[in-house]
């Protein structure tokens, strides 16, 4: 059995559509609930959610399934993904669940499942909740005395903030320090400004007044540009910008440049390889992770290696080849020893250590290696698999003779949107441009 609820990152959709409805979410919580309802004790989850309006509708939903097979509901309100990740684990729960559609605009919304051990769930339990939710959810009901509690839990924010300030060296501070910090409009709003003001920084803020819509709108990860715009113009040492469930991030100097993930990955590889605690020899990147990455990691003895894109994938990886640290492009930043899960406030504050500890400005440290060019261009598809075509194999094999071994394609469909994503990198940007075109001009037609 495929999965057809479930993406690369949980349920995700138009908010209020299929499969984003409150008749789906409720399903999703009392199949869940019945799977991981295992012993005798008294069964918990805990749900938590970033700021779109339709997260009320889908959080009711989730509390009506979960409880009406006996699981207790521990709400946390608006929080990190990451956050809802440990505090899974350190509330012995039995299941965590975020309501987010993470980078995505507000019309959006989604679920992502975490297990009792913080880890997302694997496909093949995705799959089984997904089977349950067609046949049997009946037959799993709590009796009259034993259907589940809902509370709030007030102090989910407090406790998040301090475990990210703990990953922190003690024997630093970001005191002297001026720090743009973006937070798209989302989960982040308020624990990120807390962790950064408490460690000593002088922070200028955007995207912290969320309205239900505005989320990630001209704001966040996905949209750094008044970030940078704002570190030029109060002079600032550091821009940080969040997504909306803040489990990814990009960073810029006070230039203004970005900082993607395969800078953090490379500045951090460095820092913990230097100071002997690096593990795996390396650190996991996916298949979009650019090539210079690899090179520059090559230079300090270190490799990479690639993961599908995902975070969960390369999690995946990082526990075959014992590594430590993992991440996409994107910014989802994967460090095992703090986290389950991506999370952008934790990879950021890295950074900032690294910086404190160097007595270095961000234009120095984290700019290692230089990019070899990547284009990706994205092409909407209504039905069908375009990639299935023999047309736009042939181009994509054309294309690739054309590079001739000095550069790569990757051609794949998105798993959380309806999308074909044509990535093409090498030294000759004029040629990956065009390649990347033609292959996408070819989908384009075999779709329209």
């Amino acid at each position: 059995m495929t999965r057809k609820l479930f993406g690369t990152d949980g349920v995700r959709g138009l908010a209020n559509k299929f499969p984003m409805t409150p008749e789906v979410a409720m399903k999703v919580g009392m199949a869940a609930g019945r799977i991981f309802t295992r012993g005798e004790h008294r069964h918990r989850v805990v749900i938590g959610k970033d700021t779109r309006l339709s997260g009320y509708m889908i959080e009711s939903a989730l509390v009506a399934g979960f409880t009406s097979v006996g699981m207790d509901v521990f709400q946390f309100g608006p929080l990190p993904t990451p956050a809802v990740a440990m505090l899974t684990r350190s509330l012995r729960a039995d299941l965590g669940v975020m309501i987010s559609a993470s980078h995505n605009a507000f019309h959006d919304n989604g679920i992502k499942l975490f297990g009792p051990d913080g880890e997302k769930l694997s496909d093949d339990t995705e799959q089984e909740i997904e089977a349950l939710m067609s046949n049997g959810l009946e037959e799993g009901l709590a009796g009259a005395s034993s259907i589940g509690r809902a509370k709030r839990v007030d102090d989910s924010q407090a406790r998040y903030i301090e475990f990210a300030k703990r990953t922190f060296p003690r024997t630093h501070r970001l005191e002297g320090l001026r720090i743009v910090l973006d937070c798209a409009n989302g989960a982040a709003y308020k624990v990120a400004p807390a962790v950064l003001w408490e460690l000593g920084a002088d922070i200028v803020t955007l995207g912290v007044e969320p309205n239900g819509m505005n989320i990630n709108l001209d704001c966040g990860s996905t949209a750094p540009e008044a970030m940078q715009r704002k570190v030029r113009e109060v002079r600032a040492d550091f821009g940080i910008a969040l997504d909306g469930d803040a489990d990814r991030v990009v960073m810029a100097d006070e230039q203004g440049r970005i900082i993607d993930g395969d800078q953090i990955l490379a500045l951090i590889a460095r820092s913990w390889s230097k100071n002997d605690i690096l593990k795996g020899g390396g650190v996991v990147g996916t298949v979009m992770s650019n090539a210079g990455l690899d090179r520059y990691l090559g230079t300090l003895g270190l490799k990479l290696a690639r993961a599908q894109v995902g975070d969960r994938y390369v999690i995946e990886e990082m526990k075959r080849g014992g590594f430590n640290v993992g991440g996409e492009q994107s910014g989802h930043i994967v460090l095992s020893d703090f986290a389950t899960t991506g999370d952008g406030l934790v990879a950021a504050l890295q950074v900032l250590a690294v910086l404190a500890m160097e007595g270095q400005k961000a234009s120095e440290a984290a700019h290692l290696f230089e990019p070899l060019p990547q284009v990706l261009e994205n092409v909407r598809f209504k039905k069908g698999m375009p990639l299935e075509d023999a047309r736009v194999k042939k181009c994509i094999a054309d294309g690739t003779a054309r590079l001739n071994g000095s550069g790569r394609i990757l051609v794949r469909k998105s798993g959380t949107e309806p999308v074909i994503r044509v990535m093409a990198e090498g030294d000759d940007e004029k040629l990956v441009r065009q390649v990347v075109r033609e292959i996408a001009q070819t989908i384009e037609e075999v779709a329209a």
